[in-house]
């Protein structure tokens, strides 16, 4: 290594710039102020807040946000062109961010221009920017793809033509890490302006990338919060600025615990999702579901997390699932303060694996009904009446029809009947059944989904009477609102039995 790594690095976010180009994703000028709001609380230090030549509505929100009062230092993006930048002049700026194409593929088949030319273009905005008395930026677009003289000809030129920053990007996003390494190197070999880098994520190495070239000396490090970008993004914000911090211990303005609310606004501004297993700010992130993973995790979270997602303003999430180990499961009951005994949380975390088995996601408030349900239950030992098997046929054209089998004091009792649906039919059926002891009328029904979409876990709560008045309450809970129903009152008939 050639060059010290530095101890602070420059976050240059160009979130509202080159972020706002990801397909699909367009901000009204208010959204675009919001999302300066927000970002210059996290601690960027320049703003990239758009490109004012494009549009009016663009023009109108890099001003206002200029003219804001923020901390951060605002920057307007320009072509090589005088009106380009005239128009960043007019929305008063702090920096001017100018580009031009210096790989041969850019060269002769999008700008159609010589080496020299594009060399003296660059000058010449450079120049313009200094002579209006404003800080200017220089990216030698698709530099990773550019011959090597002819980029260090061109970073030597916009130095001597006072460029503050020399921006290296990575346009494709087609570097690695070691190449990242020799880029900075060779540019700053020629150049003593601060040194940046822009990466794009086609491979999956913008944030490696980023990481490599502060490694070589960068200063700078543009980035977008999300990773959002066009094609497949930039170097994400969030896992740059984690990363300098915990694994170089290179210092930036960010405030880390903002960066999970203001991922959450930006996601939801631009209606860009965040997929669940985005490092940091993903649903999953510091979510755990295995029991192993679990048990670890709630003895010492370093077991399985490398920092505290408090650290970036998340909360850790324990997962219920068919991987679920009780451990993890009674953490989740604890937290909703149900206290339950060994053998109820064997029961808990068996009902909760048969569940994962056919594939449906378990929430908290799931387990907390589970639990709920297990505890409030007639311990096996005294039940007289158990469910064995559960089969109902209902539909436009067909009668509902409820089959039902129940041990009754250990014997088994098959019983069919018709209703007006298929919770009725099954009721019918388990009336016919009971023995004298457990006649009952069914004063409340009431079934809940507990989360929404088709796989809802259900909750059934019921309200059973007999003859002389006794009442029983009890609740079920399946992934099928008949076999929930059943079982709630099955347990309710149990409880009115054992009052006898």
């Amino acid at each position: 290594m050639k060059t010290k790594i530095p101890e602070n690095v420059t976050i240059f976010d160009t979130t509202l710039r080159d972020g706002e180009q990801s397909p699909g994703v367009s901000l009204t000028p208010q959204q675009k102020v919001e999302i300066s709001r927000s970002l210059d609380a996290l601690g960027v230090d320049v703003l990239e807040a758009g490109f004012p030549i494009t549009s009016e509505g663009e023009f109108e929100a890099v001003k206002t946000i200029a003219n804001s009062g923020l901390n951060a230092e605002v920057c307007g993006l320009a072509r090589t062109k005088q009106e380009d930048i005239d128009s960043c002049l007019d929305c008063d700026v702090d920096r001017v961010h100018t580009f031009i194409g210096t790989s041969e593929i850019h060269m002769q088949h999008k700008l159609r221009m010589t080496p020299d030319q594009v060399i003296a273009k660059a000058i010449e905005a450079v120049e313009y920017c200094t002579d209006h008395g404003v800080k200017v930026e220089f990216s030698a677009e698709d530099a990773s793809r550019t011959k090597i003289e002819f980029l260090k000809d061109i970073c030597v030129a916009v130095t001597e033509a006072g460029v503050s920053t020399i921006n290296i990007p990575d346009t494709v996003g087609v570097a690695i890490p070691s190449a990242m390494v020799w880029l900075v190197e060779e540019v700053k070999s020629v150049s003593n302006a601060e040194i940046s880098v822009h990466c794009h994520n086609d491979l999956g190495l913008a944030v490696a990338n980023s990481l490599a070239a502060a490694e070589a000396g960068a200063e700078q490090i543009q980035v977008c919060m999300n990773g959002v970008g066009e094609r497949a993004g930039n170097a994400a914000l969030e896992e740059v600025v984690v990363a300098l911090k915990y694994m170089y211990g290179i210092e930036t303005n960010i405030q880390l615990n903002k960066i999970f609310d203001t991922a959450q606004l930006i996601s939801r501004l631009m209606r860009f999702p965040i997929p669940a297993n985005k490092p940091l700010i993903g649903r999953n992130a510091f979510a755990h579901e295995s029991g192993i993973h679990t048990h670890a995790v709630i003895t010492s979270p370093y077991t399985y997390e490398p920092i505290s997602p408090e650290a970036v303003g998340a909360r850790r999430r324990i997962v219920s699932g068919k991987h679920s180990g009780g451990h993890g499961v009674n953490e989740t009951l604890q937290n909703a303060g149900i206290i339950v005994t060994q053998p109820q949380l064997r029961e808990i975390v068996s009902r909760i694996k048969a569940l994962g088995d056919k594939g449906i996601r378990i929430t908290d408030p799931d387990v907390e009904v589970i639990g709920k349900a297990v505890l409030e239950s007639t311990p096996e030992d005294q039940r007289v009446l158990q469910l064995e098997e559960l089969l109902v046929v209902s539909g436009t054209k067909v009668t509902p029809t409820a089959t039902v089998k129940l041990l009754v004091d250990g014997e088994k009792v098959l019983v069919a009947e018709n209703g007006v649906g298929a919770v009725d039919a099954a009721i019918k059926a388990i009336q016919s059944i009971t023995p004298k002891s457990g006649k009952f009328i069914l004063t409340d029904f009431r079934m809940d989904a507990i989360t929404g979409g088709s796989e809802a876990v259900a909750d059934a709560q019921v309200t059973v009477e007999d003859e002389f008045g006794n009442r029983a309450t009890a609740r079920g809970v399946s992934e099928d609102i008949v076999t929930a129903g059943v079982e709630a009152i099955i347990e309710a008939v149990n409880k009115l039995i054992l009052t006898k």
